[in-house]
This record gives structure tokens, C-alpha cells and sequence, in this order.
């Protein structure tokens, strides 16, 4: 029954009796041949139990045994909430326009292909790679694809920063070169590295708040890396996302996963602002990168080089094909890794239109893990100064969910929806309730609605006071 978190726990090195603190009122209503609903409820389950295990030492106790940790209930309309936010999301009564015209599935000339184009870079590069101008139709896609080779179009498209996948089985795929590579990785990978001569203490919590005076650098973006800092923030880390201005985000989706943070606007090519950067992050207790392996060493800031220049930094990474193999440092979204390692196959319909899970799971799981991990990581750190890098991959974690048995999709259900409502300068924006809370702790978002980029690029309060362990950073 726990599968994916008796997993986590085990590559995360924590006891795995913890397993036992955790309740479920019932089934996940997400539907599918592939036990989606298992990780889900496991994938939160985790991110409960680690916040749980950190309040309690910041509380006093060293060493707990798992018996002493608070048992963590699962509600599963919650859960199945939180995974399908973007279909409860209200803007103004509005819903979220999800998937842009130009990404799905399109027959190739010898299989199906999934496209992504959401942002417009993206959208742009596909048109490129499909010689059609900036009013080529979705209809004009499909017609340049279907003239065309899937695996051709896949490199081509990978060649030239646009996102066309084939839609592989997954015998396919498990004979793939990439995922030949992922099958020596961990589940989760948490990798001690260095401790300060800093203790680096939390202090005492004085709330319910297992991550209040942490202080959160946010490098993500889409829905993985947002769902994991957000997750820290509602446990009451100071979380600051910062984006490159000439990378403008979709103004719902960070709606959707910006609860509880802050987000300013800073350009790392642009000296005064990296400067800016520079002095965040030495004060800094945790960053979280989601953009492709490298992709950011240009601006030292490669885990190596940021655990040099700060020991017990707490580093958290989450890409689309892990951290090594060659596909690497290609671009990937969960739509893109459900379509490559057959998890879209599976959910064919009966004419072979290859279909999905019923939410973007790949990434809300990774994200929930993440933040378990990262959390994990702050309490060891918490005692023994030591610093970590944290890292999971969303072709890692639809690799554990391929492996488990299939079985014919239970019907989802109806469950009840739970949303939450809140009026800003910009309206009414609607959506999903949390699904994380613990007991005693933070049941909502400290707020929902904040503009991407509006916030000044700074830390939210002064540094607290040293307390008898030791400074904070």
C-alpha cells in the first residue's frame, strides 16, 4: 500500500516505521491502469511526515523514534485536488487555458508525436522546426507532422529548442539509452556534502511553522519546482522566486502555484542585479533550481561551486530526465515524459489516440517529494551543520510508477471539492485547498494571488537573533 513512500524513505535514509504514522480516509479518486493514486497519496504522505519529523526536533527531541512523531492523515479529495489544480483554478470565474492550441498529440508519418508549445519561445521553435509562419493553425501543425518521421522530429526538435516527443511503449523506452541511465538512480538522491564551521541551528520553532526562519531561494518554474517551494512556504518558509525579466511566466500558472511566496525579477547577466543575487543568497538556507542540468553554471551556480562558496547550503534540483545520460540537458515537461517512456500509450483510447494520467502527476509528485527531501535535509542539517544537494527527476519517478503492476482503471469518482477564494488588485482568483496540512500546523496559504515579479528583491524580515546552537546562517 506504500510503496512509493516505503521508497522515499529508504533512499532518504529515514526509518522506514514511519510508514506506519500514516492514515488514509480512502482511495485517491484519480483513475487509472497505473497507481497513480498511490503515489500521490504517498507523495504527499512524505512531505507530511518530514514536516512533522522536523517540527519535532526543532521541539527538542534529537533522535526520535518514529512512534514519537505525529501520525499525518491523508485526505484523498484533498489530494486529488491538489493534483488537478489547473482544472480548478478560477481567475475572475475564468478557467485556466492549460494546454495552448499548438501542444498535443499529432500523428506522424510512422507513430504520434506530443508537442508542448505553452510559452511562447517554445511555440515559436516548434514553428520554426515545422517551416510555418506565425499563423500557422494547429491544423497546419498536424499536416506538417504527419509528413514526417516521429524520431526525426524528435531530434530535429531537440536540436533547435522545441519540444516534439515520440510517443514510445514502454518496452520502448526502458531500452533507451536515458533510461538505461535512470535505472542506477535512486528514487531520490540526497547527497551530504560538507558541513560549515556554522552549526547552522533552526532554533526553536516558536509556532507550529517546521520551516519558520528558513529562508528559501526559488529557481523554478512550470509546476514541479513551484509545487515544492510552495509546499515549503506553507510550512513557513520565507520562499523568494526569482525569474529572469526576458523570461516572462503565464500569468495563471504562477497563480496556481505561487501561494504563500514572494517573486521578484532579477537578470544574473546584468551585474547590479547579480550582485543583488549574490547578497540573497548569502543568507540563503535553501535554493531550488528547475531548469536543465548546466543550464545555470554559467553563473557559478553549479552545486559544487555553491556548497564552496556557502558549506551547509541546502540544494534541491528537479528536472525532466535526471542529472546524467544523454538526454541530460534536454528540455522536458511531464506531458513530454508521460508521452516518451509509455505512460501515454497506456492510456490509449480505442482508436490509439494516445491519451494521459488524469493530472500532470509526474510533477506534482516530484515537487511533494522535493520538498519531503529538502526538509529531510534541513533537519540533519539542523544537527550537524552539514550541507545537501537533493535531487529527482520526473522520468525517474514515471520510471517507479511504470514498474509497479497494472490493473483495470477503478472509476475516479466524484469527490468533494475543496477550494479556496481569494480578492485581489486583479480579482478573484480561485483554487485548489492544500492538502498538506499536519496537525496543529498551517491549514491554508499565508495568501494567495500575489502578481509574478511584483515583490522587491529582498527577504521578507531581518535574520532572527543567534540563538544557544548557534547562529541561523
Amino acid at each position: 500500500m506504500d510503496t512509493f513512500l516505503s521508497t522515499f524513505l529508504s533512499d532518504a535514509a529515514e526509518l522506514s516505521d514511519l510508514a506506519t504514522r500514516v492514515r488514509t480516509a480512502g482511495p485517491v479518486p484519480l483513475a487509472s491502469p497505473l497507481p497513480v493514486a498511490d503515489l500521490a497519496r504517498d507523495s504527499i504522505a512524505a512531505a507530511k511526515l518530514m514536516a512533522s519529523l522536523l517540527h519535532v526536533v526543532r521541539t527538542g527531541a534529537r533522535d526520535p523514534k518514529a512512534s514519537e512523531v505525529p501520525r499525518v492523515s491523508i485526505s484523498p479529495h484533498l489530494v486529488a485536488g491538489a493534483y488537478q489544480s489547473d482544472r480548478l483554478f478560477r481567475w475572475n470565474g475564468r478557467p485556466a487555458p492549460a494546454w495552448a492550441p499548438l501542444s498535443g498529440f499529432f500523428a506522424s508519418s510512422d507513430g504520434w508525436v506530443r508537442t508542448h508549445a505553452n510559452y511562447p519561445h517554445h511555440e515559436a521553435a516548434l514553428r520554426s522546426v515545422l517551416g510555418l509562419d506565425v499563423f500557422g493553425t494547429a491544423e497546419a501543425v498536424a499536416h506538417a507532422i504527419s509528413r514526417r518521421s516521429a524520431l526525426d522530429l524528435e531530434d530535429e526538435a531537440a536540436a533547435s529548442g522545441a519540444l516534439i516527443s515520440s510517443v514510445r511503449s514502454p518496452s520502448s523506452w526502458i531500452g533507451h539509452p536515458q533510461a538505461q541511465s535512470l535505472t542506477t538512480d535512486p528514487f531520490i538522491s540526497l547527497k551530504q556534502q560538507a558541513a560549515d564551521s556554522c552549526l547552522h541551528s533552526l532554533g526553536s520553532a516558536d509556532s507550529f511553522a517546521p520551516l519558520e526562519g528558513v529562508r528559501v531561494l526559488d529557481l523554478t518554474r512550470v509546476i514541479a519546482g513551484p509545487v515544492a517551494t510552495r509546499s515549503l512556504a506553507f510550512f513557513g518558509a520565507d520562499v523568494l522566486r526569482l525569474d529572469s525579466p526576458r523570461m516572462p511566466e503565464l500569468p495563471w500558472q504562477y497563480l496556481d502555484t505561487g501561494q504563500g511566496k514572494r517573486s521578484a525579477l532579477l537578470d544574473l547577466g546584468y551585474k547590479p542585479d547579480r550582485d543583488c543575487f549574490e547578497r540573497l543568497l548569502m543568507q540563503a538556507d535553501v535554493v531550488v533550481t528547475g531548469y536543465r542540468p548546466n543550464s545555470l553554471d554559467r553563473f557559478g551556480l553549479s552545486p559544487v561551486e555553491l556548497h564552496d562558496r556557502h558549506p551547509g547550503l541546502v540544494i534541491g534540483r528537479v528536472s525532466a530526465w535526471g542529472m546524467n545520460g544523454p538526454w541530460a540537458e534536454r528540455r522536458g515537461f511531464d506531458s513530454i515524459v508521460q508521452a516518451v517512456s509509455g505512460i501515454a500509450q497506456i492510456h490509449a483510447d480505442e482508436a490509439g489516440r494516445p491519451g494521459a494520467l488524469p493530472a500532470q502527476a509526474l510533477d506534482h509528485s516530484a515537487g511533494y517529494l522535493l520538498s519531503a527531501g529538502i526538509m529531510s535535509a534541513l533537519r540533519r542539517r539542523h544537527l550537524d551543520g552539514h550541507g545537501w544537494t537533493i535531487d529527482i527527476s520526473l522520468a525517474r519517478v514515471a520510471q517507479e510508477l511504470l514498474a509497479q503492476p497494472q490493473s483495470p482503471p477503478a472509476e475516479g469518482g466524484r469527490y468533494e471539492i475543496r477550494t479556496v477564494v481569494a480578492e485581489t488588485p486583479d480579482g478573484t482568483v480561485t483554487c485548489a485547498a492544500p492538502a498538506i496540512s499536519i496537525k496543529g500546523g498551517p491549514n491554508r496559504y499565508g495568501w494567495i494571488g500575489r502578481p509574478w515579479g511584483a515583490d522587491p528583491p529582498e527577504w521578507a524580515e531581518p535574520r532572527p537573533a543567534a540563538g544557544p546552537d548557534g547562529p541561523m546562517s
